[in-house]
This record gives C-alpha cells, sequence and structure tokens, in this order.
C-alpha cells in the first residue's frame, strides 16, 4: 500500500487593510468631485490635485474590494486617501448626496492644510464657517459626512499591491 505524502501549501500573506482616514478627507473627496477632477475609466481613475498640478492614480478591484492609490495620505500614513474615496464615490460603491459636494466646490485644500499645518480639526472648523458662509447645510453635510465615514468602517478595503509612490509637484 502507497503512502500518500502530505503537501504543505505554504499559508497566505495576511490581508493589509487600509486605516480609516482622517475625515476630513472625505470633505477633500466630495470637493474633488464637485470639480470634476476626476477621469474614471472602468477600474482605474486619475484624481487631480486642487492645484491641478499633478494627478493621483487610483485602481480598483471590485471582486476582492482592493484598492491602491498613490496619495500622501495612503503612501505615508496607510490610510484610505481622498482620491481613491473620491473614485468609490463616483462608481457608486458609496453613496453620498450631490449637493454635500457642491457646497465644498473650489476649495483648495493644499493650500488650507498647510496654512492649518496638517491640523485636520482646524482644516474642518474652517470648512464649517466656508459653508455657513456659501449658505450652505451644515447638518445635512455632517450627516453625509458621518454616513460615508460609517460606510468606510463597515466595508473595509485592502491594499491593491504594492504601495505607490506618490507625485512630486504642488
Amino acid at each position: 500500500m502507497r503512502k500518500h505524502s502530505r503537501v504543505r501549501v505554504p499559508p497566505s500573506p495576511p490581508m493589509t487593510f487600509w486605516k480609516l482616514p482622517p475625515k476630513i478627507k472625505i470633505y477633500e473627496a466630495l470637493g474633488c468631485l464637485a470639480d470634476a477632477r476626476i477621469e474614471v475609466a472602468h477600474n482605474t481613475a486619475k484624481i487631480f490635485s486642487s492645484s491641478r498640478g499633478k494627478y493621483y492614480t487610483v485602481t480598483f478591484d471590485p471582486t476582492t474590494n482592493a484598492v491602491m492609490c498613490n496619495d500622501n495620505g495612503s503612501y505615508w500614513q496607510g490610510y484610505l486617501g481622498y482620491p481613491a474615496i473620491a473614485f468609490l464615490l463616483a462608481r457608486g460603491v458609496i453613496p453620498y448626496s450631490a449637493s454635500s459636494a457642491d457646497i465644498l466646490k473650489e476649495i483648495k485644500w493644499k493650500n488650507i492644510n498647510q496654512q492649518f499645518k496638517n491640523d485636520f480639526t482646524k482644516t474642518e472648523n474652517y470648512c464649517h464657517d466656508l459653508v455657513k458662509k456659501r449658505g450652505g447645510d451644515l447638518p445635512t453635510l455632517l450627516a453625509d459626512i458621518d454616513s460615508i465615514y460609517s460606510f468606510l468602517s463597515s466595508h473595509p478595503y485592502s491594499l491593491f499591491g504594492p504601495k505607490t509612490k506618490p507625485p512630486s509637484g504642488y
């Protein structure tokens, strides 16, 4: 009688998931949509910065919920960055209100983040004041931001391949 040898299959590497982003990245993603700074082509996209001086690349695998983006937050901090969030919103993966996006139109995020030295709480407060000045419905915007954040919390996204360095430029 012949013995069957056991074939040892090496374990799969553990799946790596993106961390939850700071909520301000959802504001930035909505502003990106309002500014039409996104070019979607099936499961990839180019997302132009608010200065329009550079663009980020997003790649998505809907069968595995894996996404890759080469923005600074994704690369250096490990959270799902605003370009990836904008892509998921644009594709209808995450529901949102167009009015929430519209009230965040034409905001130069890089300038504001630098002004407040990346203190995202100060940036959020600045945005809230701006929304009020523009006559926007702040409670509705905040509810939409919370809804998107809740969706991201309950639908983790894994990294789609190795991290890619961000583009240079402003």
